[in-house]
């Protein structure tokens, strides 16, 4: 396998890591709700996974324990802010740094064990496809799940009646309850299972890919992943682009100092980070950066 093959399989990998939180943000944000919590419930779930998989010996233990874990994160944001009508900011800001106390204090009872990650998928022949096929094809189960949850996103979203309610209480809160129907409610669940893929990417980031857990790995991707969704637009398969993108970069850097290129480490580190700014940076020059009217009034009001 050539260095680029490397980069694409280890952008795939970290992608998905990233794709999951953002798929749940692009949900929570179109019911009118910015999680910035995000970031815990990667956390919850990471923590949470490995925990339940060292205690258990199951992966899949682990990974509904790490769903719920970030879905309990996602549901105290979704209290402060739809029922309590706290600051959405303020609000995601305090939910990463509860969790962050959590998971330090309760995750040290593990650290340095290893539990075996997920086994990866090989596709026959479309794993012999020439470039893409090892990165495409060769991987861990949740990579896959990965493909399968942007197509049903973009549907639930667009084609359904469920994302019709969605979008229109994130649009016109007050035209969905004279419809009979409960923008509060709405925006709730939308909230909790944004915190649930949250933790299915703390999931796919320990489980899914090396197997242990440190105090604060996530090392901000759900700050990221937040990003990412404004940069796509809302938009799933933009979202699973951004996703991706990112995680080229990160594998970039791994790959060239693995052969032996020298570059300054700090350089390789902060590489992501920079494409993320100048993306967010670039999309907002062209006027599009918090999308939905009602968005852009909801980050410094309640609800």
């Amino acid at each position: 396998m050539d260095a680029f093959e490397q980069m694409l399989v280890g952008a795939l990998s970290v992608g998905t890591v990233l794709l999951f939180p953002a798929l749940g943000e692009l949900v929570s944000e179109r019911s009118g709700v910015i999680n910035l919590g995000t970031e815990g419930g990667m956390l919850a779930g990471a923590m949470t996974g490995v925990g339940v998989a060292l205690g258990t010996g199951s992966l899949p233990l682990g990974l509904a324990a790490g769903v719920a874990a970030g879905a309990v994160a996602g549901l105290v944001h979704a209290v402060a802010v739809v029922r309590w009508r706290a600051n959405q900011l303020a609000s995601g800001l305090v939910v990463w740094f509860l969790v962050l106390g959590v998971t330090s204090v309760v995750g040290a009872g593990f650290y340095g064990e290893v539990v075996d990650p997920m086994a990866p998928i090989r596709i026959p022949f479309l794993a012999d496809l020439p470039v893409v096929g090892t990165a495409l094809f060769d991987q861990s189960p949740l990579v896959y799940l990965g493909y399968v949850l942007v197509p049903l996103t973009w549907w639930v979203v667009h084609r359904t009646r469920a994302g019709l309610v969605l979008c229109a209480t994130g649009e016109r809160p007050e035209v969905v309850l004279a419809a009979g129907r409960r923008p509060q409610l709405t925006r709730m669940v939308a909230v909790v299972t944004g915190g649930a893929l949250a933790g299915l990417g703390g999931v796919a980031l320990t489980l899914g890919s090396v197997g242990n857990w440190s105090d604060g790995m996530t090392n901000g991707y759900g700050f990221v992943a937040v990003a990412i969704v404004s940069f796509a637009r809302w938009s799933p398969v933009w979202t699973m682009a951004g996703s991706y993108l990112f995680g080229f970069a990160l594998a970039a850097g791994t790959v060239v100092q693995a052969h032996g290129v020298a570059v300054n480490q700090y350089v390789l580190d902060v590489l992501p980070y920079v494409l993320t700014v100048l993306a967010l940076v670039l999309t907002s020059a062209r006027g599009r950066w918090w999308g939905p009217e009602s968005l852009r009034a909801a980050i410094g009001s309640s609800l």
